[in-house]
């Protein structure tokens, strides 16, 4: 399927950046000012849309809702919202311009369950002061390098707020702020045909040494360094104690990611330079790629980007009931898609951009077409075409703000495989611990020696 392009709005500022600045070119500093007015600091545009159906972004959400204690699930901010409209699949085509391809036909592949309940926007999305003047700093320094699969002079915020191709909105997803460091323990499960499915557990730790206050670019370019993750499989038995560490780098031309995996039958540290690209992600029964965590991930190399504008779609957001505590995975895990009762969506408006495979390059996915948050970076929906230019996945991120840090962020990933009926949703954690961003990791929590630690507990 093919994006109708009468939908996407191009932003007279992005055109007026690709016609004079070239591909890797920094804005000036007269633009960059613009991050203070006309734009939010994040580069979004901070008026309401003509209708007011996207309202004004007036700083997001700046303080907890009366009840939280930090450690708490996340309360719902906007518990009184009422369902504005539903959309079925016997009135889809009254909106299909304020949806994806791939939303279009997950209502095709499931008509009589698949649905989307739509609310009112709230434009909630916050981040610290000091990531609001990192994002002015980088924006009239940060490059893009050896053809885009490195970046330098950037640090702590997005590089990019006003991005003039492609490759520059890729990297504002991969750096946008979560935090310094944290720990969870979300859960992942691949439901069958049926809706059957079996819990894998999870826990995980990250460490982002680009996001950590005070960064310079001079010393992430020396350690060529940009996060940290570490992952250790707790459930089911036969797959306890499994675990991965991967370290991801700034210039992935110069050193490209490093990840070691631990096996517990053979009790040893193994390098495993195949965790990229697409190879299958971890226990995910083939539904997805490793490059697909996140959303997307890794080097960008293998792909043309392309920065196709701008568009006002509906898409996952602000979804606290997904998240909370109340519910429980087997009210979130049905057969063919989750419960559609339980999730939130609203108009935003999304950066749109396509990414194909390069002729001289391989992957399982021929095309991706990412929808990116405007307001905070996030991928929000990612249609993905097969070598037929056939859809072959859709995924779609529920986002939440975790108030505490602030930022806006991913409850609960959902990739649909359209050819197998089946999804894997990933980030589950309902009946889990909530996140620990106060925790204080180290460079020794990431070494190949505490893989070996961490698979042995």
């Amino acid at each position: 399927m093919r994006i109708n392009m009468n939908k996407v709005t191009l932003l007279s500022l992005t055109i007026s950046m690709v016609l004079s600045t070239g591909a890797l070119a920094k804005i000036s500093a007269e633009q960059a000012a613009k991050l203070s007015s006309e734009l939010t600091p994040l580069g979004a545009v901070r008026a309401g849309n003509k209708d007011g159906s996207i309202p004004e972004w007036t700083g997001g959400i700046t303080k907890p809702p009366a009840g939280y204690t930090v450690g708490d699930h996340h309360l719902d901010p906007y518990p009184n919202d009422k369902v504005k409209f539903t959309i079925t699949s016997s009135n889809i085509s009254d909106y299909k311009t304020l949806l994806t391809p791939g939303q279009i036909k997950l209502f095709e592949t499931y008509p009589d369950t698949y649905k989307m309940n739509v609310y009112q926007t709230h434009r909630s999305a916050s981040y610290p002061e000091h990531v609001y003047q990192a994002v002015r700093d980088n924006a009239t320094r940060s490059e893009l390098i050896k053809e885009g699969n490195g970046i330098i002079q950037a640090a702590v915020g997005i590089p990019f707020p006003v991005p003039a191709n492609g490759l520059e909105a890729i990297w504002n997803h991969t750096l946008r702020y979560r935090g310094e460091s944290l720990t969870r323990n979300p859960g992942q499960a691949a439901p069958t045909a049926s809706g059957s499915f079996t819990y894998v557990g999870l826990a995980e730790s990250l460490l982002l040494p680009y996001s950590i206050k005070g960064a310079s670019p001079e010393a992430l370019e020396k350690s060529n360094i940009l996060f940290k993750f570490k992952q250790k499989l707790t459930e089911p038995a036969r797959l306890a104690g499994t675990a991965l560490l991967v370290h991801e780098t700034m210039d992935q031309i110069k050193t490209p990611r490093r990840a070691w995996t631990y096996n517990t039958g053979q009790r040893r540290v193994r390098a495993a330079p195949n965790v990229a690209y697409d190879a299958p992600g971890t226990a995910s029964d083939g539904l997805r790629t490793t490059d697909d965590f996140d959303m997307y991930n890794g080097a960008p190399n293998r792909y043309n980007w392309t920065l196709k504008g701008k568009q006002e779609l509906l898409i996952p957001y602000n979804d606290y009931r997904l998240h909370s505590d109340k519910v429980t995975y087997d009210e979130i895990l049905q057969a063919g898609h989750i419960n559609p009762d339980l999730v939130r969506y609203e108009k935003h408006r999304v950066w749109v951009v396509e990414a194909n495979l390069k002729e001289s390059t391989r992957h399982i996915y021929k095309k991706r077409v990412f929808y990116i948050d405007e307001d905070s970076w996030q991928v929000a929906v990612t249609d993905i075409y097969d070598n037929r230019d056939e859809l072959y996945r859709v995924g779609q991120a529920h986002s939440i703000n975790y108030y505490e840090v602030p930022t806006l962020w991913s409850t609960l990933d959902v990739m649909h495989d359209i050819q197998s009926r089946r999804y894997i949703a990933i980030g589950l954690d309902n009946e889990s611990k909530m996140y620990d961003f106060s925790k204080k990791l180290n460079e020794r929590d990431f070494t190949p020696a505490a893989l070996r630690r961490e698979g042995r507990r």
